[in-house]
């Protein structure tokens, strides 16, 4: 059985830098299953997107996030590329959407690099994730577990390596959406 999103509003975090097709796929897939999605970025106008440390695309943005809140949302996804979570790491705004989030117990999916704007947002401690292998040790630094699948699920938080692992992570998110929030860790509230 295919599961619904409809109804449900899902956000796309990413900066310059962005790898295309891990905004694009996964967004998709949320569409596909009915979300309705927006591209928050840092600035208005368009992100550059990246095909392996090549321009692809220009990206429109449909919102920033200064304007945003993760109230607005019900779930996140956090695509990777190496440049655009160095970019949003940066961004107090970008920080403080990320974590509100997991504060809130909203599902959020995190793919290869992008598990560096979840380090930097302190949200890892104490949980399972994957992640490309060469922030394995921030992440470990930082107190979560890293293992090494094609997808991982830990209280809401779905996480993948690269984009060969695209088709688990994007099954795997619609289905996480689709069951909604989790408890909230205590540290993160």
């Amino acid at each position: 059985m295919t599961q619904s999103l409809k109804g449900r509003k899902v956000a796309v975090l990413a900066a310059d830098g962005v790898e295309q097709i891990e905004l694009t796929r996964p967004r998709e897939a949320v569409e596909k299953a009915g979300a309705d999605t927006d591209l928050v970025s840092l600035e208005p106008g368009q992100i550059q997107a990246m095909d392996h440390m090549v321009q692809a695309d220009k990206l429109t943005v449909d919102t920033t996030v200064a304007e945003a809140s993760a109230d607005d949302y019900d779930a996140l996804i956090l695509p990777g590329g190496v440049a655009n979570p160095d970019n949003l790491r940066q961004s107090a705004d970008a920080i403080e959407f990320v974590r509100g989030f997991f504060r809130a117990g909203k599902p959020v999916g995190a793919i290869c690099h992008a598990a560096w704007t979840l380090v930097e947002a302190d949200v890892v401690k104490d949980r399972t994730l994957t992640a490309y292998p060469s922030i394995w040790t921030d992440i470990r630094n930082a107190g979560g577990t890293v293992v090494d699948r094609e997808v991982t699920t830990d209280q809401g938080l779905v996480s993948s390596r690269n984009p060969d692992d695209l088709p688990a992570f994007c099954a795997k998110i619609v289905e996480e959406f689709a069951e909604g929030r989790h408890p909230v860790a205590e540290e993160v509230r």
